[in-house]
């Protein structure tokens, strides 16, 4: 693979940063599960507030929920024009980390009607005692849907206070290298105004929408995480194999380009294009797990032997990838968890540094799962 110094000098720096690796042979803990709450309906993120509540989001219903003691209730989004089909609807979530005093969150979620809609993120405030979201601001719109297909769409808040945005490419085959399209990307963003990040690689460009973008080439982006290191890392649904876990660098191109048409049988990192593509730190291969959201595990010791893991949530073949990465980001080992809860949707650090599982089986019959080392 031909690598430009710049992005083969970031690699090298990242890795150099990382906090120290659990020493090899540790033993691997094994895993407690219990619910937290029931009877949601493909719930697609989940989020910690202050004294043992949770947000949830539940796509198809579009439906935001705070839960405490494992009761629900419902926040109503004032003014809001949710749209859903297929894959899209309310999806990714994030509570800003001076919630304290500002009382924000922010949302991804499709929008408009079945004959306008997009997909946006907005900023909403909570009102005294979480009974309604009011909007704040729209921070990004216009990024692409058709039929509801690859519709992302993931959030992250990264430690330097920016908005990380994980995107799909809305089946449009042309969308993941066009620069002038929000589709297939990862896009990095000022959380108050929505404003494009001041590291970010094309900020320069005349284009509004190629100055947020943050890497491309991907194909349908559902989540991304933080290591330890600082380092972001993004979990992508591959076509009938390759999903794949991709270590972002500013402006790379992770080689996705299914066309002309739709072309799904085209590499997910094909390293015949132009230029430099970055390949994937983890791939499942021949097949497909439908790989979603995920995180690092905490470097605590109560984790043992999976300290600063990558847990990664499966849809179709239901169960949770715990993936050991090296310093550099190698691959080391991998795992398979939490078998028997049918599809898992994403994995998230709840505040005492257990971790929130999401169930997707629909019909509501969904949970989220509290997961720790027994």
């Amino acid at each position: 693979m031909r690598v430009r110094l710049g992005l083969l000098v970031t690699l090298l720096v990242a890795g150099m940063l990382t906090a120290a690796e659990p020493p090899a042979g540790a033993a691997l803990p094994r895993l407690s599960v219990s619910v937290v709450a029931g009877s949601l309906d493909h719930p697609w993120d989940v989020a910690a507030l202050p004294h043992g509540r949770l947000l949830v989001t539940e796509r198809s219903r579009a439906r935001l929920s705070v839960i405490r003691h494992g009761h629900r209730r419902t926040i109503p989004l004032v003014g809001s024009h949710l749209w859903v089909s297929g894959e899209t609807g309310l999806m990714g979530l994030e509570v800003d980390p001076r919630w304290r005093s500002n009382h924000r969150i922010y949302t991804c979620q499709g929008w408009g009607t079945s004959a306008s809609h997009d997909v946006r993120v907005i900023a909403w405030r909570l009102t005294k005692h979480l009974r309604e979201a009011v909007p704040v601001r729209t921070l990004v719109a216009g990024l692409p849907s058709t039929s509801g297909r690859h519709g992302g769409c993931r959030l992250l808040i990264t430690r330097d206070g920016s908005l990380l945005i994980g995107t799909g490419d809305a089946a449009t085959g042309t969308n993941p290298r066009n620069l002038g399209s929000l589709g297939g990307k990862t896009l990095r963003v000022n959380r108050f105004t929505g404003r494009p990040w001041r590291h970010n690689p094309f900020r320069s460009s005349s284009n509004a929408k190629t100055r947020l973008v943050y890497t491309y080439g991907h194909r349908n982006v559902q989540g991304l995480a933080q290591r330890r290191d600082g380092t972001l890392w993004s979990i992508e649904q591959g076509t009938s194999r390759d999903d794949e876990v991709n270590r972002l660098v500013a402006g790379g191109d992770y080689g996705y380009n299914p066309v002309p048409g739709y072309n799904e049988s085209v590499p997910m990192t094909d390293q015949s294009l132009p230029g430099t593509q970055i390949d994937a730190r983890w791939s499942s291969g021949p097949t497909t797990d439908a790989t979603s959201g995920g995180t690092f595990v905490p470097n605590s010791r109560k984790w043992k032997g999976f300290r600063g893991w990558l847990a990664v949530a499966a849809l179709k073949n239901q169960k949770l990838i715990m993936l050991h990465f090296s310093l550099s980001g190698r691959l080391l080992a991998e795992r398979t968890e939490l078998t028997g809860h049918g599809r898992l949707r994403t994995a998230v650090v709840a505040p005492n540094g257990d971790l929130f599982v999401t169930t997707d089986n629909g019909d509501g019959r969904d949970v989220i799962l509290r997961v720790h080392p027994r």
